[in-house]
């Protein structure tokens, strides 16, 4: 019995032992298979994140600082960074027919043509984008295609929930991150700075008088067929912009469906004769300088002559006219008159202390040069009195109303929210004394001049028309202008300027059929205060207003 079980006990243990190696074969199967699915998993999860290993583009995204938020004076976020879905594809590993899949991306993603789809797919690279900012829906239908070639993953991207609203303000960002234009270019140290990241950067705009702008302006645009428009609202105190809207407008989310002149801001580069609205500075220059007095009489009669050059006026009075009359009825001559009074050297002064010389002053890069008089001629000295000759940005215009109505002190413009310590002082333009002259002669020009349509009822709203011919091949068109309207209200206490500049407008029902600003400029300026006034902290009234009874005698009858 020893000897068999001698026999039978190893055979026991063999098969134990196969038992064993079995049992140990599976389970390293199990693991390998357990492992290659994790690899799998893992390399998914990368091809997902950063488009494999090819993915450069995302890449140098992902590996940027974050970047710090964009918000309006309230807080309202204008810009912000989000992880966003891209849709990319690999050529190379494409493994359907490329027509029909083009096809079928066109479908899917109608922004580009199948056409351009093709072309990616058959492009000789690595990896290339098909669509960035794209939605899960969108993603899950794309890759419901099937095609291994097509990948997606996550990347920071800039979002700017706002859509439009201001757009050329905020600027927008490169495909690596970069600020191109706006507040994202030129304050991007500070936006991927420690303390940018930590707390919002606060513009001074309101995000609802911003709108409310926009609004108008796009309205007015689209019913009197004009190229461009601008529109600011300038506290006159701060030198903020509460608004400064541009048009056409385009969206920062996709700036790329915009073109190089949609993304343009005209009120930072470029640069308009304005026309009329030139006359009050003029008018206040010689006030300063004790050259004239609201009570003088000047001849407009008949028109003025240098060289071959004629000065007249649209639609003549036919007689002399007081200083504010100068204003209400808008007349080159005797504006002209005024100014050879006052002097090129004194004209010159003027302009230089209200930075006409130069670039606007303002927190962007994107800042047109002025065309500023080379010499001062008698014609020069004429024909700038009454903003010709003379071409600067629409911002230029708003801060020096500003300093026109705020008690004579010019301060730059900023985009950046200013305590009342971080206020500067200011320079000084005008008078105390003439300032308050000027309130109630704008006052005077839309109570009983050509600027009665931009009154806003309880808003006290005082300004000017200026309609301008625009230049071009061979000379002035007489068909096409420039039209602005420069306001202040409300003028017993001015706390804001606002502008608004229509480019080419054509003849329309919404207009009167009339080009000039005010049919076309001033109603918006009128509609704008109506509907943001109350929020600006502006209280209308019925009985409260400028007293300009020691000058309104000085004014006959009312202007259309």
């Amino acid at each position: 019995m020893a000897t068999l079980a001698a026999h039978i006990l190893p055979a026991a243990d063999t098969k134990k032992e196969e038992q064993e190696g079995i049992a140990y074969d599976r389970l390293m199967l199990v693991l390998l298979l357990f492992a290659g699915a994790i690899l799998l998993i893992g390399a998914r999860l990368a091809q997902l994140h950063v488009f494999s290993d090819i993915g450069a583009r995302s890449a140098a995204a992902v590996t940027l600082p974050p970047r710090g938020d964009i918000v309006d004076r309230n807080g309202v976020v204008l810009a912000t960074t989000i992880e966003a879905w891209a849709i990319g594809v690999q050529p190379r590993n494409i493994i359907g027919d490329k027509v029909e899949l083009a096809a079928r991306l066109n479908e899917l993603m109608p922004e580009q043509s199948a056409e351009w789809y093709l072309t990616q797919l058959r492009r000789e690279v690595s990896f290339t984008y098909l669509r960035r900012r794209a939605d899960a829906e969108l993603v899950e239908a794309v890759n419901a295609l099937g095609e291994p070639g097509i990948t997606f993953g996550q990347e920071p991207t800039r979002l700017y929930p706002q859509a439009q609203l201001g757009a050329h303000m905020l600027g927008w960002l490169d495909d690596n991150g970069h600020g191109v234009a706006g507040v994202e270019r030129s304050l991007e140290e500070t936006l991927l700075g420690e303390a940018g990241r930590a707390q919002p950067l606060a513009l001074s705009i309101d995000s609802r008088v911003q709108a409310a702008m926009e609004a108008e302006l796009g309205w007015a645009m689209t019913e009197m067929r004009a190229i461009g428009g601008t529109g600011i609202v300038l506290d006159v105190d701060t030198g903020e912009l509460v608004a400064m809207a541009s048009a056409p407008q385009f969206n920062p989310n996709v700036p790329g469906q915009g073109s190089n002149e949609v993304r343009r801001n005209n009120i930072t580069q470029s640069v308009y004769e304005l026309g009329s609205t030139f006359k009050p500075l003029t008018v206040a220059a010689a006030l300063d300088a004790g050259v004239t007095r609201p009570g003088e009489y000047w001849d407009t009669t008949t028109a003025l002559m240098v060289g071959r050059h004629r000065i007249g006026d649209s639609h003549p009075a036919g007689r002399a006219l007081s200083v504010p009359e100068v204003l209400t009825k808008s007349s080159n001559v005797a504006t002209a008159r005024i100014a050879d009074r006052l002097g090129a050297q004194r004209m010159d002064a003027l302009f230089r202390a209200l930075h006409f010389h130069e670039r606007p002053m303002i927190e962007l890069r994107e800042r047109g040069g002025t065309i500023y008089p080379r010499e001062w001629s008698r014609a020069t000295l004429f024909t700038t009195s009454f903003g010709h000759g003379i071409a600067v940005t629409p911002l230029h215009l708003a801060s020096s109303y500003a300093a026109l109505v705020n008690g004579g002190l010019w301060r730059p413009a900023t985009l950046l929210r200013r305590s009342p310590a971080q206020v500067p002082a200011g320079e000084r333009v005008f008078t105390p004394e003439t300032s308050r002259r000027m309130r109630q002669m704008l006052r005077l020009i839309v109570t009983n001049g050509s600027g009665r349509r931009a009154e806003a009822e309880g808003f006290r709203v005082g300004g000017k028309t200026g309609t301008a011919e625009k230049p071009g091949i061979g000379g002035y068109s007489r068909t096409v202008n420039v039209s602005t309207f420069a306001a202040a209200f409300p003028m017993d206490r001015p706390r804001y300027v606002v502008v608004v500049m229509l480019d080419a407008p054509e003849r329309t029902e919404a207009n009167l059929g009339q080009t000039t600003a005010a049919y076309t400029a001033a109603p918006v300026v009128s509609r704008v205060i109506a509907r943001t006034g109350a929020l600006l902290g502006v209280t209308p009234s019925a009985t409260r207003d400028i007293d300009v009874s020691d000058i309104a005698h000085l004014v006959q009858g009312a202007e259309d």
